[in-house]
């Protein structure tokens, strides 16, 4: 997805700075073209010529470079790119951005950006949960930034708490619906995934080891590509981003009822979810060593049954690939 796609990679002066030249390195290997812009904090941190060499691009540092600014490079590079990312984002450079304080080339360089920015916020944590730093987080994402981040854990300063830097695998995949064509845009998705919990008592339950890990990568690929996508998830589906709306669910009965809800309005109705066969008959707070199972009886004619105007998975092939630049000669059958 990255492969010829110009990236912007703003870097603050922060100690998890060394992290960012993992990032770097997984743009590259990506297909990305990346130039990085870097403050004078972070070159306190690493040498430029780490990110030259990593990128095979000129690094750039000084806003009075006059070579450069004689065809005001700032602007230039601002508008080169596809989408600018920043990391680490310090709450300095947090504070800059949103209240319009030009004082270096990258903060000069956001005065007149247009395109998308992704910023993964690193500090300790009492300046993260600090009051200013929300207002101007709050301020950023109204200027229609977006953010990722920060994490829990362990920090430089010995601490433990949220302040971390995002790993670079997690800002990659944040990056990339930034980058997406937008083909499925005023589609509505209903995808369901993971598995159901059917109880027996308030401890025990009947389920099975599915992970949901294939219907959220539908639902995170078909948000980036502009769809609206409803997510109807089972127990164990790993969180999902804030572009997927949420429908968690427990048992099969609960999947089934959300589901013909969502899906009466969808234009394309996607089951990857590992719904149970089986429920016990009745449930209860003790703990019973002999339960009574009944067949859950919901064949697949019936789910067709309150979907009828849905497309099959061959005519959703159809239409996804050729708008993606694929071919539709290796289309599944229905």
């Amino acid at each position: 997805m990255l492969a010829g796609k110009r990236i912007l990679l703003g870097i603050g002066g922060g100690i998890a700075v060394y992290r960012v030249a993992e990032l770097a390195r997984m743009l590259v290997k990506q297909g990305a073209t990346v130039r990085c812009v870097m403050t004078p904090a972070a070159c306190r941190f690493v040498t430029p010529l780490t990110f030259e060499a990593l990128t095979g691009e000129k690094v750039y540092t000084e806003l009075f470079d006059l070579t450069a600014e004689r065809e005001m490079g700032h602007i230039r590079l601002a508008r080169w790119a596809d989408v600018l990312v920043i990391a680490p984002a310090t709450a300095d450079l947090i504070a800059k951005i949103a209240n319009g304080i030009s004082d270096h080339l990258l903060t000069t360089m956001l005065q007149v950006r247009e395109g998308p920015v992704l910023l993964a916020p690193a500090m300790n944590t009492s300046m993260w949960q600090s009051p200013a730093n929300a207002r101007n987080l709050e301020l950023l994402r109204g200027q229609g930034m977006h953010i990722i981040g920060p994490e829990a854990g362990m920090l430089a300063c010995g601490e433990e708490g949220e302040g971390r830097l995002s790993e670079p695998a997690a800002i990659l995949a944040a990056l990339q619906p930034l980058l997406a064509e937008p083909f499925l845009s005023g589609q509505h998705w209903v995808i369901n995934a993971g598995p159901t919990w059917e109880p027996w008592d308030d401890v025990r339950f009947l389920t099975n080891r599915a992970t949901g890990e294939l219907g959220l990568a539908l639902a995170e690929a078909a948000a980036a590509h502009g769809a609206t996508v409803r997510l109807v998830a089972g127990p164990t589906v790993a969180a999902s981003s804030d572009a997927v709306s949420r429908h968690d669910v427990m048992t099969a009965e609960e999947m089934l009822t959300v589901c013909r809800t969502l899906a009466s309005g969808a234009d394309v109705f996607v089951a990857t979810a590992a719904v149970g066969d089986f429920r016990f008959a009745g449930s209860s707070p003790s703990l019973p060593r002999r339960p009574t199972m009944s067949s859950m009886r919901v064949p697949s004619c019936r789910a067709r049954a309150w979907m009828p105007s849905l497309p099959t998975i061959s005519a959703i092939w159809a239409a996804w690939m050729p708008a993606a630049g694929g071919s539709t000669s290796d289309a599944p059958s229905p």
